[in-house]
């Protein structure tokens, strides 16, 4: 599995067209996603303190589109060390949307952080 943030408006305007394409897909080529045990630090991250956020939990066999795993695409800075290293999951098209077998409302706590919901 690997897991991508968005806004509920992207993930809604998705469901009309049946594709997700994030909203930097044309300028850079690929949707960023993470792994996993990424998410939190990139929610955390580059999305601090923001609401209306959806992190879409992707099953990769089910993707239509390739995805390679690359270093961190460093545009923005802003990752912390511990990711600075790493490799992260790009989706180089499309997300059609049955490969979505999950979302998972993101909501920042009272600090602006965000944890992920514990599996019921």
């Amino acid at each position: 599995m690997i897991c991508h943030i968005t806004t509920k408006g992207a993930w809604d305007a998705a469901q009309g067209s049946g594709i997700f394409r994030s909203p930097e897909f044309d300028e850079i080529g690929f949707i960023h996603c993470s792994s996993p045990e990424q998410v939190l630090f990139v929610a955390n991250a580059l999305f601090a303190g923001r609401s209306g956020l959806l992190m879409l939990v992707v099953d990769e066999v089910k993707l239509k589109s390739p995805v390679r795993w690359e270093p961190a695409h460093s545009a923005t800075g802003r990752l912390p060390p511990v990711t600075q290293e790493g490799f992260f999951p790009h989706v180089y098209g499309p997300i059609n949307l049955d490969a979505v077998v999950r979302t998972v409302d993101l909501v920042p706590n009272d600090q602006g952080n965000f944890v992920l919901p514990r599996p019921a």
